[in-house]
């Protein structure tokens, strides 16, 4: 048995160094500090939103607030100052004919056909876009396509069949030499036209065999023009009923004379205006790649018509359609032409013609000869194929549908330059 006092001594002791253990652990655990709660950081600076790895910083999608920007960020660009006045456009248009079908149009895209020739009546080639300048309503417009790659034609042929015999018999000797004044990329229709205008053929290849068998067939005597006789022995009726020709047989027409016997002329009738807005509504189908092109052989006379000059122009000008032709009769006589171009009132139009050609942009060729009208198809569908082809963006607004002028001018003295003089916009420019 142990002794009492030392076991007594022996729990002393023990429980003294248990105490100052705990009290020594707990000294030196309250000496560590608290780690630090985690703080939400501010942004980088630069940085306009949440950082994703191997792309840098997003843009936020509410655009970068004012209040996160810093002293360091750059300040905007300055706009490029204006061009020089002396230096309209510096870059220059998409050049060629694939920049004209492969163009992505947005707006309204107006084309210009241009034909420059010097005072001889020569073609000139050779010029750059630099030489060109396009105004439409008085505003100069930059050129987006510029092209002197050949061109090819739609050609819708308009014969005139109420000429005096001797010279449709000279049109008929020449329309065989149409087809050579095509190319195998072109494509043609015929027409012809006395009271009313008929279509031979819609459209088919230049070089087909098609169209030299519709070309024959297209042929016609034409008319034959007499002293005409109203009165007397000579007049054709001298029996009057009633104020009419007892015997209508004998007055061509039928018409009506007068109490005392005189007879009445029937009016000519040429309806050029018909026969040119029934091609115009057939060539209108054609894709706007090609050059859509009337071309009418005609003495130019207009009477009897239910379309009206203003009324064809406005369709011809609104689908990008040029009217050229040759001119041959009485209109095509030197000063007596010119004369023709005056219109009497109550009277027929004597030359109607040269107003389609200044109004779309064409060329009117005057020939008296056969060997003259078949030189004018090539010569005016060559120059209808390979004039210079300008393109811009119209600055006008694409819901104004109302008649816009347009000016081109070459930067070179003496030459004479043939384009159309305006246009109405459509809806299908617009794509």
């Amino acid at each position: 048995m142990k002794h009492p006092v030392k076991a007594l001594g022996l729990a002393v002791l023990l429980g003294s160094g248990l105490t100052f253990g705990l009290w020594a652990a707990a000294q030196q655990k309250s000496s560590v500090p608290d780690a630090p709660a985690p703080q939400k950081g501010g942004m980088l600076p630069g940085a306009q939103g949440p950082i994703i790895p191997g792309s840098g910083a997003a843009a936020p999608e509410n655009g970068p607030s004012s209040s996160s920007a810093t002293p360091q960020q750059a300040a905007p660009p300055k706009p490029a100052p204006p061009p020089p006045p002396d230096h309209f456009q510096t870059t220059p248009p998409e050049e060629g004919a694939g920049a004209i079908p492969h163009f992505i149009i947005n707006v309204n895209y107006v084309e210009v056909p241009v034909i420059v020739k010097d005072t001889k009546g020569n073609p000139v080639a050779g010029l750059d876009w630099r030489d060109f300048q396009v105004y439409e309503n008085n505003t100069r417009e930059y050129l987006s396509t510029f092209s002197t790659d050949p061109a090819a034609l739609s050609v819708a042929f308009v014969i005139d069949q109420t000429l005096p015999a001797n010279v449709m018999e000279k049109v008929n000797t020449s329309l065989g030499a149409i087809q050579g004044a095509l190319t195998p990329y072109d494509e043609a229709a015929v027409f012809t036209y006395t009271n009313g205008a008929k279509e031979w053929t819609t459209f088919t290849g230049g070089q087909s065999t098609r169209l030299p068998a519709v070309l024959a067939e297209a042929q016609a005597a034409g008319t034959d023009p007499q002293v005409p006789f109203t009165g007397g022995p000579f007049g054709g009726c001298a029996i009057i009923t009633n104020g009419n020709c007892a015997d209508p047989n004998v007055q061509v027409g039928g018409s009506t004379g007068d109490a005392d016997g005189t007879i009445k002329l029937p009016k000519e009738i040429h309806t050029l205006n018909d026969a040119i807005l029934q091609a115009a509504k057939e060539l209108s189908t054609r894709p706007k790649e090609r050059r859509r092109i009337i071309y009418v052989v005609s003495d130019g006379k207009e009477y009897g018509s239910r379309a009206s000059w203003k009324e064809v122009v406005r369709y011809l000008q609104t689908n990008k359609i040029a009217v050229y032709g040759t001119l041959v009769g009485e209109s095509a006589r030197w000063g007596e032409g010119w004369l023709d171009r005056f219109h009497l009132p109550f009277e027929m139009y004597d030359n109607v013609l040269y107003k389609y050609t200044l109004a779309t942009g064409g060329e009117l060729d005057s020939e008296g000869g056969v060997n003259g009208i078949e030189k004018s198809y090539a010569k005016i569908a060559a120059e209808a194929r390979n004039a210079y082809t300008l393109g811009y963006l119209s600055h006008e607004s694409i819901y104004d549908s109302k008649y816009r002028n347009i000016t081109v001018l070459v930067d070179r003295p003496n030459l004479v330059i043939t384009a159309k003089k305006g246009y109405y916009p459509s809806g299908q420019d617009y794509r």
